[in-house]
């Protein structure tokens, strides 16, 4: 497969050496070049000769500088999409009529390697492993269980029991391996938890961390399978397995790799686990730790402001608006801030899921719709602005899951409107000085 070279850096490598925008990108060093993985693995060598439609280039570079070439898409070809029809898929969930980008489901080893999504190995091929083992190409694998015909029926895909040799392959080639389960009752739990655990525990140290994680159910459910949510009884009996296998590792190797996410906490009325729990948070973007980080985040930020005697001297008024799940540690923060800085007044307002269902009680699921409908009685105590977590919005931009704005719901609600990343220290700020 060849490439088609879009753009060339001003001054980079490859400009000096005479690559130009239209060329076409064959091979570097006699590797063929497929996309960005082989690209940016094979360009890192200092002395690299390309292979264009051509003619054959000779370029030298500094460790670690950018060749310089720019193509039309990241990834140098087409994402691809996931072949699986899982019982439990949020996608399949979703409403008509919304985005286009919202219902495209990827399930991409480059992806995994490059920005952390989780694969279910389901694309995978052969080479693309034996890749994955030459390159030494860290990953993250949605794993859900390890019993081959349970997984086939759980992704709705008959191939998707055999290719969990390609777990078993990475492992003992010593890739690193970060995955996920995604926990359904009266399917992956119970007895089949415990043998999806024991097999991963097995494979350590290549499978770095466990994450299991509850399934999340909207109202959006029709015509998919009957699935249950976990309640108290339930997520408390998972809790006990999950943490029983955590202690285990923790015991025999001093690290957990075994985690629940804090939604199982929440679910089972227990209290969150200190940070310490956490070591490195290898899941945090799984909602592993999230609460933990933030509070001790907060705490330091809030210590560190009594150190240097830092007040409030002007009165303020903020309110944040988040999910079910964090309104109680936020709440919380909120009684921290105004004991320490009594000109501030902060507001903790809990969001509903009224779009999705109210079974879904992440921040980063809510929509600007229910943020405005439950916030408008309120409009006149919402005071100087209004905080959300940046993970309400596009990444990048200021839009919803609803395609609507922060301008939208700043113009309703006649507040200015705030988001946030999931850090105590950046909360903080943005609470006291409003940046």
């Amino acid at each position: 497969m060849s490439v088609r070279i879009m753009s060339v850096i001003p001054r980079s490598p490859a400009d000096k050496a005479g690559i130009k925008a239209g060329d076409t990108l064959i091979t570097i060093n006699d590797n063929e070049i497929n996309d960005v993985l082989d690209y940016q693995f094979y360009a890192s060598d200092l002395k690299l000769v390309i292979g264009l439609d051509r003619r054959t280039v000779k370029v030298k570079k500094k460790e670690y500088e950018d060749l310089g070439l720019e193509f039309e898409t990241y990834l140098m070809d087409k994402k691809q999409h996931c072949k699986n029809n899982c019982i439990f898929c949020f996608i399949n969930q979703m409403p008509k009529g919304m985005r286009d980008t919202l219902y495209f489901k990827d399930d991409d080893s480059r992806l995994s390697f490059l920005q952390g999504n989780y694969i279910t190995m389901t694309n995978l091929s052969d080479s693309d492993v034996e890749r994955i083992i030459k390159m030494k190409l860290p990953m993250n694998i949605s794993v859900h269980t390890t019993n081959p015909e349970l997984r086939a029926q759980m992704t709705c895909n008959p191939n998707a029991g055999k290719c969990l040799q390609y777990l078993y392959k990475m492992a003992g080639a010593g890739i690193e391996l970060n995955t996920q389960i995604v926990l359904v009752p009266g399917f992956n739990d119970g007895k089949e938890l415990e043998r999806t655990l024991t097999d991963l525990c097995s494979l350590f140290p290549a499978v770095k961390s466990v994450a299991i994680v509850p399934v999340g159910l909207t109202k959006f459910r029709d015509n998919l399978p009957k699935l249950k949510l976990f309640d108290k009884e339930s997520a408390t009996e998972a809790l006990k397995t999950i943490e029983l296998f955590g202690d285990m590792m923790y015991e025999k190797y001093h690290t957990r790799v075994v985690y629940p996410s804090d939604e199982f906490f929440l679910l089972a009325e227990k209290p969150m686990p200190d940070y310490e729990y956490y070591e490195d948070f290898d899941q945090f973007e799984n909602g592993v730790g999230m609460c933990a980080s933030l509070l001790k985040e907060f705490v330091d930020a809030l210590r560190i402001k009594r150190e240097y005697n830092e007040t409030d001297s002007e009165e303020r008024r903020v309110s944040i608006a988040t999910g079910v799940l964090a309104s109680p540690l936020l709440k919380s923060l909120a009684d921290m801030i105004e004991n320490d800085f009594p000109n501030t007044k902060v507001n903790v307002y809990t969001i509903i899921n009224d779009f999705f269902g109210e079974s879904i009680t992440v921040a980063g699921l809510i929509t600007a719709g229910d943020i405005i409908n439950q916030l408008s009685p309120y409009k006149s105590e919402l005071g100087d602005y209004l905080l959300i977590t940046e993970n309400m919005l596009k990444s990048g931009c200021d839009l919803f899951l609803d395609d609507k704005t922060v301008s939208d719901v700043e113009e309703v609600l006649g507040t200015k409107l705030k988001a946030v990343p999931t850090d105590g220290y950046e909360l903080l700020d943005a609470i006291i000085y409003g940046r």
